[in-house]
């Protein structure tokens, strides 16, 4: 199935709100309503998720040369939160993050290709000082203005990647056969991003 292609359960059925035709500027992630989030399985039977606290981003956004559109976020790797306190102590360990020697997880992007809605992001992805890339595939939710006057678009997107590729290749057996942790991982993004405006002159 090819980046611009998405199954009938993966179809935003809630029809987008539309404040401006051209969504092309610059913007800035507005972390109180992005969620940059993550899910495992775990044991063989069910899913763990979680999400990061703290992150900033900015992205150029160019509807009419989508190649010329750029994406740069930086995450704080210990503020991983799965709402389990020693889980998310082993998590920061070298096991996983190792957030003593490699804080910051970010991804810059290298290449953007657009199909209407549609967008396919390219980019570096760095996790415990390891850059792979990776392209995931975002869904435009809308465009609004908030009632504090700023422009917001939304974005949708969701990847899943190998977490050995980036040496995250902690694991225990189990004895009735399998892994504790699944080596995929789906990285999930909910992305608002508030339009900068322009200093005056």
């Amino acid at each position: 199935m090819g980046l611009f292609n998405r199954s009938k359960d993966e179809t935003v059925t809630e029809t987008p709100s539309v404040a401006v035709e051209n969504i092309s500027g610059d913007y800035t992630l507005d972390p109180s309503h992005t969620r940059i989030g993550f899910s495992a399985r775990h044991a063989m039977v069910t899913k763990v998720r979680g999400h990061f606290d703290q992150f900033e981003g900015t992205a150029h956004v160019d509807t009419v040369t989508p190649s010329n559109s750029s994406v740069t976020v930086t995450i704080e790797a210990a503020s991983v939160t799965t709402g389990n306190e020693q889980r998310d102590g082993h998590l920061k360990t070298p096991d996983f993050f190792d957030i003593a020697n490699h804080p910051q997880i970010t991804f810059v992007s290298t290449n953007v290709e657009r199909d209407g809605s549609e967008w396919a992001i390219t980019g570096d992805l760095t996790i415990n000082g390891v850059t792979k890339p990776v392209t995931i595939p975002f869904e435009e939710t809308g465009s609004a203005k908030d009632p504090f006057g700023n422009t917001r678009v939304g974005f949708e997107g969701d990847v899943t990647i190998d977490r050995t590729d980036w040496n995250l290749s902690f694991n225990a057996a189990l004895e009735t056969g399998g892994v504790l942790v699944s080596e995929k991982v789906k990285l999930e993004f909910d992305i608002s991003a508030i339009a900068n405006v322009p200093a005056e002159a």
